[in-house]
Formats: structure tokens, sequence, C-alpha cells
């Protein structure tokens, strides 16, 4: 019985803390990578958004810009 008890103390609960200490880590690890990948798809939707912009801005220009051309050849 005593060696029983001398396995779980030294072996098994050491063991046992360890895997939960790991398990934990991986937990925490994980939540952040969420976060991370969330925080991304953000900022990825921000910047199609903000080059739609530009794209829509340019054409504007452009636009203005064939107009006065064609005032200035009549």
């Amino acid at each position: 019985m005593e060696m029983i008890d001398l396995a779980m103390k030294w072996l098994v609960a050491p063991i046992g803390a360890f895997v939960f200490m790991m398990w934990n880590r991986q937990q925490v690890h994980h939540t952040e990578i969420e976060v991370l990948k969330s925080k991304a798809d953000g900022d990825r939707l921000a910047h199609d958004r903000e080059m739609k912009e530009m794209r829509e801005t340019v054409r504007a220009i452009f636009s203005k810009l064939d107009k006065i051309e064609e005032a200035l050849r009549k």
C-alpha cells in the first residue's frame, strides 16, 4: 500500500499537474489565436472598404478629368 501511495505522490500527481498546466496554457493560446484571427478579419474588411472607396474616388477624378478634357477640346 505504501508503494502505491509513493507512486501517486511522486509520479501520478506531478504528471497530472503537468498535463493540467499544459491544457490550461493551450486553452489560453487557443483564445489568443481566435482573438488575433478576429482582429485580422476586421482589419482585412476595413482595408477592403478603404480600397473600394479609393477606387471610386479615382474613378470620379478620372471622370472629371475626362469632362474637362472634352470641354477643352471643344
